[in-house]
């Protein structure tokens, strides 16, 4: 006895597959935006409305104004607010510059072990800061660590304490995250490059400053923005180490909550944060265009 399938009964088996298909597969990222907005959203607009908040001590009506946005780019505050940007800007450089030869150094080298050896230790380097980074410098090289006795360094001027001595401490991390920010980029750059340079008789120099650093000036570029933001943002590590003496927009911040320096300054702490992230949108602007005009190169 034979079986009759009719339309009805196959309609439904070949729809399924048809239905799986068009299923919408945004749907597996809602709880990672419900995460974003829950972890990321309320702290930005809490931010955004203390920072346009004033608070009349005499009657506590509150009022939405620029006044702690304008306190916030003035006297103090915007000495720490410019030393935060000169310190992070000169600490990434640094650390951009030398991270630079190092990474290709393990990129170019035949030993596997070493190459895994360095990323690793460069990882978790990239991860060492705050107090116990503090702590391991002035045990070294602080007014009576080992290294400033033994060679006598405090009689020669040295200052651990001081804004030289805090960028010092700031290439301990930021050098090794640089390496493992530029390492897949310089991977990226393709031995033909370097050979056709050579047949058409450049040097290495020359190679270097008409091919390869061109191509990766953006993922250069990329790398400074982390290691700024980096720094930028570095607060138990400079709490630790210098206190208040040496000016920085995180420690005036701090202050500022804590009242340490005036009771009721805690919205122009958030006027001081959102001046942060202005500066961080500032330098992401600079950097995403070059990053998408580099893409096709690296890909």
């Amino acid at each position: 006895m034979t079986a009759t399938l009719t339309r009805a009964d196959v309609a439904p088996a070949a729809s399924s597959p048809k239905r799986r298909r068009h299923a919408p597969g945004w749907l597996a990222v809602v709880p990672l935006l419900v995460f974003t907005a829950i972890a990321f959203g309320i702290p930005a607009l809490a931010m955004l409305n203390g920072a346009f908040t004033v608070e009349d001590r005499t009657t506590g009506a509150t009022s939405y104004t620029a006044e702690n946005l304008t306190t916030s780019v003035r006297g103090a505050y915007l000495t720490a607010l410019l030393g935060s940007v000169k310190l992070s800007a000169l600490s990434a450089g640094i650390a951009t510059a030398l991270g630079l030869p190092l990474a290709q150094a393990v990129v170019t080298s035949r030993s596997r072990a070493l190459r895994e050896a360095v990323l690793t230790a460069s990882g978790v380097l990239a991860n060492f800061g705050g107090v116990p980074l503090a702590f391991a410098f002035v045990a070294t090289l602080g007014n009576a660590g080992v290294l400033t006795t033994h060679l006598g360094l405090k009689d020669k001027g040295w200052d651990l304490y001081s804004f030289w001595g805090l960028i010092l401490v700031y290439l301990y991390f930021l050098i090794p995250l640089m390496v493992l920010t530029i390492t897949p980029a310089l991977e990226g750059l393709r031995s033909q490059w370097r050979e056709a340079a050579q047949n058409n008789g450049a040097t290495g120099v020359q190679y270097w400053r008409h091919v390869a650093l061109p191509v990766l000036a953006p993922s250069l570029l990329g790398g400074f923005v982390l290691l700024f933001g980096s720094a930028f943002a570095a607060y138990a590590t400079a709490a630790a180490m210098v206190g208040s003496s040496v000016p920085l927009v995180t420690l005036q911040i701090a202050d500022a909550i804590s009242g340490n320096v005036l009771v009721g300054q805690e919205n122009v702490a958030l006027a001081l944060s959102l001046d942060m992230v202005l500066i961080a949108g500032l330098v992401m602007a600079v950097y995403l265009p070059l990053q998408r005009r580099s893409a096709r190169w690296l890909a």
